[in-house]
């Protein structure tokens, strides 16, 4: 027993206060019972609440297809773009060439930068400014475009382009061409009225040029229709006589031959269904001239059936872990192979067979693949020489890391407003997904002309 004596108030005497040590030993229990429930509790609800703070950040930080294509876009473009608004391109931008270069003026790097960019970008910068975040990543690039438009014609500019020395000058400028196509209102008519008469000077100059048995009249057909759209005088023989040659080369199910004998690579993509398209869209005038006596059999509705069909056959050679089979020549290009896919999105002309969800998931994989480790970009920011990282020893005699820039052609979609069911619609799995997990797919088919 432990007996404390306390003194009284009362009358000053004393009382004692008997406790057992038993009697503190059961109070004490009972005290540490409630105290570990209310402890059990706390961790209950900790545990709870863990995963939904989880959860909640995690789509805080979540980036949507449509995010993740403007930030490899932007990160793509901004280096060539911010440099040449400026004069600066030729002097900051890391070069790199073949391995077995051909001894070309290295000079033409820049031009295939810029005009294989802008093909790919011009889409985007045709959208209507706002205050997201995406709005402001557009306007900065096409208030740098618009003035590297000017400086790569501009004779007095560091970054005049080489325009008058070597035939690649055809291939690149026709990409410049195809970019004002692309986005007329947004980017070629902002520009000053001496800026265009260079342009159109510089494009009747490449008239000099006698195009490869192969696609490259398509450049010559692209930048004569750009001419034409403008209304500037045209050679309306360069274009019909390159689009005959191609219709001529037309092999069936969706595929040119890239010339007499037939290759297979990427280059219907990346060249052939794309501008053959758009050429015949402008002499005849989006279809609405089916018959043009010199051109026979040249169609533009069944030409965009052509393409509809390699859509579908580039669709399901997309992997379900979102990688591309790695065959032809300039396998550099990267995501540029995907450029007809891209082109029949954008232009709302997906056949049924493919859904903007499987399309739009299929090629964010692919981008995600490609561009999610930042590896294709060398110390400077621009593209590197390789497939998926640095690889010079793949890239071809004529390749240097301005060519490259053909990745960005696979970024077309951009041009649609981001409430267009493309981006909206939920994702679908794609068709090798489909097939390689198990579920349902459609059975493929030849494509033939009725």
């Amino acid at each position: 027993m432990l007996k404390l004596y306390l003194p009284c108030c009362r009358n000053n005497s004393t009382f004692a206060i008997r406790f057992s040590y038993a009697s503190i030993a059961v109070d004490l229990i009972l005290k540490i019972r409630q105290y570990m429930k209310r402890l059990h509790w706390i961790l209950l609800l900790m545990i709870l609440l863990i995963p939904t703070e989880s959860i909640s950040a995690k789509k805080k930080t979540e980036k949507s297809d449509r995010e993740i294509w403007c930030d490899v876009m932007y990160r793509m473009a901004a280096p060539v773009l911010s440099n040449m608004s400026e004069g600066l391109l030729k002097q900051n931008m890391l070069v790199e060439l073949s391995p077995t270069w051909d001894g070309r003026n290295q000079n033409v790097t820049y031009m295939e930068c810029f005009g294989r960019l802008m093909a790919g970008l011009a889409p985007w910068l045709s959208l209507p400014d706002d205050e997201t975040p995406e709005g402001l990543q557009r306007k900065q690039l096409r208030e740098w475009a618009l003035k590297s438009y000017a400086n790569a014609v501009d004779p007095a500019s560091p970054d005049y382009l080489l325009w008058r020395q070597e035939n690649q000058t055809l291939v690149d400028a026709a990409f410049l061409a195809e970019s004002f196509l692309r986005s007329y209102d947004a980017l070629w008519m902002p520009l000053d009225s001496i800026t265009k008469q260079r342009y159109i000077a510089e494009f009747t100059d490449l008239r000099r040029v006698d195009p490869s048995y192969s696609n490259w009249p398509l450049f010559s057909a692209t930048v004569e229709s750009f001419l034409r759209k403008a209304g500037a005088p045209s050679d309306t023989y360069r274009i019909s006589s390159s689009l005959r040659k191609i219709e001529e080369w037309y092999v069936g199910d969706g595929w040119y031959s890239d010339g007499p004998r037939f290759a297979f690579d990427y280059y219907n993509s990346f060249v052939i269904h794309p501008m053959y398209i758009e050429a015949l869209e402008i002499i005849t005038e989006a279809g609405k001239r089916e018959k043009i006596g010199n051109m026979p059999g040249c169609n533009f509705h069944e030409a965009i059936r052509r393409a509809q069909r390699f859509g579908v056959i580039l669709e399901r050679l997309i992997s379900p872990e979102g990688t591309l089979p790695v065959f032809g020549r300039s396998i550099t290009y990267r995501t540029g192979s995907l450029q007809t896919l891209a082109l029949l999105a954008w232009r709302n002309w997906l056949p049924e067979e493919l859904s903007n969800g499987q399309v739009r998931a299929a090629m964010t994989a692919v981008i995600q693949r490609m561009f999610g480790d930042g590896r294709n970009f060398n110390t400077a920011g621009f593209l590197t020489l390789g497939f998926n990282g640095s690889q010079p020893g793949i890239s071809d005699y004529y390749t240097n890391n301005g060519s490259l820039y053909m990745a960005s052609l696979a970024f077309l979609p951009l041009g649609l407003s981001a409430d267009d069911p493309f981006w909206t619609d939920a994702s679908q799995s794609w068709t090798s997904k489909k097939a390689w997990e198990g579920e349902e797919f459609p059975k493929d088919h030849s494509y033939h002309k009725e």
